[in-house]
């Protein structure tokens, strides 16, 4: 078999280098040759890398300044993820990133339930040969999911810059998303049973701030589930866009995230008291008013067939141009119609 094409890249160790040699190669390797720090890891234990003409494998072996550095990078490999022709609502695209508007039913990533049909796999035949390689694969970059019935704004990476410049935001919280979603009840300052809830506050005189943590159901591993003990720190605020029904029965609300976590919304939500319609994991059905709502929209609404949230805005800025970039996605038609039965 011919072998792949490879690059060098050379570079010398600058002063003063941490004393593994994984973190002082991370440090001084060139930006434009878009090497992060889990794909050095790999190339070092590959062989890839020599100091100064000797192959060396050892992560924590020790390094000096003015040590020379050599690493052979090859060409991104082809993967064995099937491309498939599958429409998708292009919002934006250059040679880095691309901004898609997901549809309903689709999933992100194939997984073993779902090998196919995914947003990976259009992607795949979307881009074809404009995926430059993200971790040494051409593959799409995935910095960001959203559940499979949540539809929406998703921003992936093409090239290996974009990707690790894109999850540098996401991991310190900079990245800006708003959701739509439609809740049980009227989430509202004035309300007692809702100061009685511990991690749930306001903010001013309307903004809906729930403070936790999150992890692993402890019975049902599919779910997520508040702690105030163990899991990750998240936070969601929410403000009241529209109410529906005399008196209140549901809520348009829109959401923002300053942390990220599986199903943060959904749980959050219900954490408060006020579920999303159409959840089957947390939204709990509730019995409408039958004076308050018609029997078209009561129906309408015990008829919604998924959780009624969408991912409306994402903003963040251009991991290569350093541009500010911000898209908007208007409502699905799904809850568009349920919203004008309301």
């Amino acid at each position: 078999m011919a072998s792949k094409p490879v690059t060098k890249v050379a570079f010398v160790i600058a002063e003063n280098p941490p004393k593994r040699l994984d973190k002082a190669i991370a440090r001084d390797v060139p930006e434009e040759a878009t090497l992060s720090r889990s794909r050095l890891t790999k190339l070092l234990a590959e062989g890839a890398v020599k100091i100064n003409d000797a192959v060396v494998t050892d992560q924590k072996a020790k390094v000096a300044e003015g040590d020379r550095v050599e690493i052979t990078v090859e060409e991104a490999a082809e993967i064995a993820l099937v491309a498939e022709d599958i429409p998708l609502e292009v919002i934006y695209e250059d040679e880095d990133l691309i901004v898609i508007n997901k549809p309903v039913g689709m999933v992100v990533h194939p997984a073993p339930g779902s090998p196919s049909g995914t947003l990976v796999n259009a992607l795949m035949h979307h881009c074809g040969d404009s995926l430059s390689g993200i971790g040494g694969e051409k593959r799409p970059g995935i910095v960001h999911r959203i559940d499979k019935d949540t539809s929406g704004l998703l921003v992936v990476a093409k090239s290996d810059k974009a990707h690790q410049g894109l999850a540098k935001q996401f991991e310190k919280h900079t990245v800006e998303r708003k959701y739509y979603a439609l809740v049980y009840g009227a989430p509202d300052p004035m309300d007692p049973r809702l100061r009685g809830v511990k991690g749930v506050g306001f903010e001013g005189s309307n903004i809906l701030r729930i403070t936790t943590l999150l992890g692993r159901h402890k019975t049902d591993r599919q779910k997520q589930a508040v702690s105030f003990s163990e899991g990750r720190h998240a936070v969601t605020r929410a403000r009241v866009v529209e109410l529906y029904g005399t008196p209140p029965q549901l809520a348009l609300v829109e959401c923002w995230l300053e942390t990220g976590r599986t199903h943060q919304i959904r749980v959050h939500m219900a954490h408060a008291g006020h579920g999303l319609v159409g959840d089957q994991t947390y939204g709990g059905r509730r019995k409408l008013n039958h004076k308050a709502l018609s029997d078209a929209a009561r129906a309408a609404v015990d008829a919604f067939p998924r959780q009624a949230l969408h991912a409306a805005v994402l903003g963040f800025i251009h991991p290569v141009s350093r541009e500010e970039m911000r898209f908007e996605a208007p409502l699905p038609e799904d809850m568009r119609r349920l919203i004008d039965q309301l």
